[in-house]
C-alpha cells in the first residue's frame, strides 16, 4: 500500500490539535502514557500491536516499568504522514487520556 506524502509543518501543527496527548515535529510524533501497573502496560502493548499489524504500520514502543513511550513516523516518506496520524488516533482509542 503506498504511503501518503509527508505533512507540511502547518498541516502537522493543525493535526496535533486533534491529538492533544501527542507532540512532535516533521521527524516524528510522540506520546508518553503511564499505566496503573506493569501488566497493564504490557497489555496495552499487545493491543497496540494488534492495531499496528492490522494497519501494517508499526510504532516504536519503549516500556519502562509501567510507562510507555510511543513514537510514530513513516520512514519511507521521511517524516510524519496522515498514516501516522491515523495510527495515533487508533492508539489513543486504546489508552487512557
Amino acid at each position: 500500500m503506498p504511503r501518503p506524502p509527508r505533512l507540511s509543518p502547518d498541516e502537522l501543527s493543525a493535526a496535533l490539535y486533534g491529538l492533544p496527548s501527542w507532540s512532535g515535529d516533521g521527524d516524528g510524533i510522540h506520546r508518553t502514557v503511564e499505566l496503573p501497573s506493569f501488566r497493564d502496560a504490557v497489555a496495552a502493548i499487545v493491543s497496540i500491536a494488534d492495531v499496528a499489524e492490522e494497519m501494517d504500520h508499526h510504532p516504536d514502543i519503549d516500556l519502562r516499568w509501567r510507562t510507555l513511550h510511543l513514537s510514530v513516523v513513516t520512514h519511507s516518506a521521511g517524516g510524519v504522514t496522515e498514516f501516522d496520524l491515523a495510527l495515533a488516533h487508533r492508539i489513543d482509542a486504546l489508552l487512557p487520556a
